[in-house]
């Protein structure tokens, strides 16, 4: 006989749901029981650190991932990485197991008897079966409905006594239908909104395209690139988008737009037309006082998230596939006469020095000494502005952040981009504070042999939160120093290579034989000054 086990293993095979990561607990081992042969699992030591992973494993891939938490405890610890995830817009299956429906009622201990409600809201749908037959049903309506524009995380809980329910031939037959059938997404963006805004941009003096990572999730990338140069307008990523969205070496790109209301209008300055790719328009930090726009300035939002069209402030919004928006443009629009503008300055030489390094030091050693395939992962804080300035990804699916901000995105989520991406070199951008939220990973990187390469810019302090109380004025705020941090000793106890850096010479050396050492992680530790002005 087949068995609920049996029917839901098959579908998940079929939709190619064969990499799982997690940390189980007492009600998934039914599940988990003879685990196939064809299916692997990474294994988290803390929650947080399988959602990471497969964050950034399903966004590299450009599949869904799936993942396998423990019931209520084990869910709510992955609460946080869960948000990035939403934010991120990742595609995850999350599933949890919940104990025996015979036991729900006397609240037996790891009961989660509101299953559903725990990880909203940032999930996109959240189940649990009514009976145990329709566990495959309920998981394939999750798939389709993760990846669905705009994609995001699914929530599915199983009571652990379901996965051993015989099923009869009709049911057997009824899983089948919904196993196999597939849902199609397709877009179109032509007719008189393409012309017109088409119009639009080649009658514009100034116009700037501003991107997002929705321009790399949904296949956009040499569209836009296109676009850009026939219009030789400037390019700016999104506040806080997660991915690129463009070249960072590309002449037309001028970086990233900074987070706050009247530092974007200020940027944006002289722009007669603005037209956004693929991103929120937009997402702030600070509370920065100024307009949303530079005066004379009209804007344009290509978005394929509803919610995000009507949330937005400004301008006027279109809800369309990113892809066809972009072709169509790029069909319609004239080669431009306009002159191209000037490119952002190059990144500076670094000048040989002992630690502690300036992070412009740090990050401009890094980046030149890295291969021009590497896939960045960064979260270091207060040093992110400088990342952007200093280290040029060329390739899409080159420089992945958390949109959300949360910290403990960063270390899981090299580990999760190595593990999609075992041919390129990966190599992590982590602040000492933010690498120990998820610290845990480092045994993973170590016990699956994942040949990441880390480096930590150690300021023994929470840097950007120190920025942020300036702009506040939240002067005597206690928590912010973290001396005593021995992060390579920490890093050595869980089997890590690690090294403290001297000089940028040291640097260059560590990051260079890391990154060709692909026998398992390597943690690189600089001392660094505090960075200054506002890092993201």
């Amino acid at each position: 006989m087949t068995t609920v086990r049996d029917a839901t293993l098959d579908l998940l095979r079929t939709h190619g749901l064969t990499t799982w990561f997690g940390n189980p607990g007492s009600s998934e081992l039914s599940l988990l029981v003879d685990f196939p042969a064809d299916f692997r699992y990474i294994l988290g030591l803390q929650e947080m650190i399988p959602v990471g992973m497969a964050d950034a494993y399903a966004q590299i891939t450009g599949k869904p991932a799936l993942v396998n938490l423990h019931t209520a405890p084990g869910v709510g610890n992955a609460q946080g990485a869960l948000y990035n995830a939403f934010v991120n817009k990742t595609p995850l299956i999350v599933t949890a197991g919940n104990q025996r429906r015979n036991m729900q009622n006397q609240y037996c201990l790891l009961t989660n008897f509101d299953a559903t409600i725990v990880p909203k809201p940032f999930v996109k749908w959240s189940a649990e079966p009514a009976i145990a037959s329709e566990v495959p049903a309920v998981l394939a309506r999750a798939i389709h409905l993760a990846t669905t524009p705009p994609m995001g995380p699914v929530f599915v809980s199983m009571p652990m006594d379901d996965l051993d329910v015989e099923l009869d031939e009709t049911q057997v037959a009824d899983i089948a239908i919904v196993r196999d059938r597939k849902i199609t997404h397709a877009g179109g963006f032509g007719g008189a909104i393409a012309a017109d805004l088409a119009a639009r941009l080649d009658a514009a003096s100034a116009p700037a395209l501003v991107v997002g990572g929705d321009v790399e999730r949904y296949g956009a990338w040499d569209a836009v690139i296109a676009l850009a140069e026939r219009l030789n307008a400037v390019v700016w990523s999104a506040p806080l988008t997660g991915l690129t969205g463009f070249p960072e070496n590309h002449p037309l790109y001028q970086g990233m737009l900074p987070p706050g209301r009247g530092w974007v209008a200020a940027t944006l300055s002289g722009r007669d037309l603005v037209v956004v790719l693929g991103a929120p328009a937009f997402r702030y930090y600070p509370q920065i006082p100024g307009p949303y726009l530079p005066p004379g300035t009209s804007l344009v939002h290509i978005t394929n998230d509803p919610d995000e069209a009507a949330r937005a402030p400004i301008g006027e919004a279109i809800v369309a596939d990113i892809r066809c928006a972009a072709e169509a443009l790029l069909g319609l629009v004239a080669k431009t006469q306009r002159p191209a503008p000037p490119a952002r300055a190059a990144v500076g030489e670094v000048t040989a020095s002992a630690v502690p390094l300036s992070p412009e030091a740090l990050w401009s050693t890094v980046g030149k000494a890295a291969p021009s395939d590497t896939l960045w992962v960064s979260e270091a804080g207060s040093n992110e502005g400088t990342i952007a300035t200093c280290i040029r990804a060329e390739k899409p699916f080159s420089h992945v952040s958390a949109a959300g901000g949360g910290l403990g995105f960063g270390l899981p989520a090299a580990v999760g981009a190595q593990l999609a991406a075992p041919d390129r070199p990966v190599v992590a951008l982590m602040g000492d504070g933010s690498i120990q939220y998820a610290i845990t990973a480092l045994w993973t990187a170590v016990h699956y042999k994942i040949p990441v390469t880390i480096v930590v810019a150690s300021n023994a302090e929470y840097g950007v939160l120190k920025q942020f109380g300036m702009i506040e004025q939240t002067p005597g705020v206690p928590g912010l120093d973290l001396p005593g941090l021995d992060i390579v000793t920490i890093a050595r106890g869980y089997g890590v290579e690690a090294h403290d850096v001297t000089d940028t010479d040291h640097l260059n050396e560590l990051l260079r034989s890391s990154i060709a050492d692909r026998n398992g992680p390597t943690l690189i530790n600089v001392r660094t000054t505090p960075a200054k002005g506002f890092g993201i």
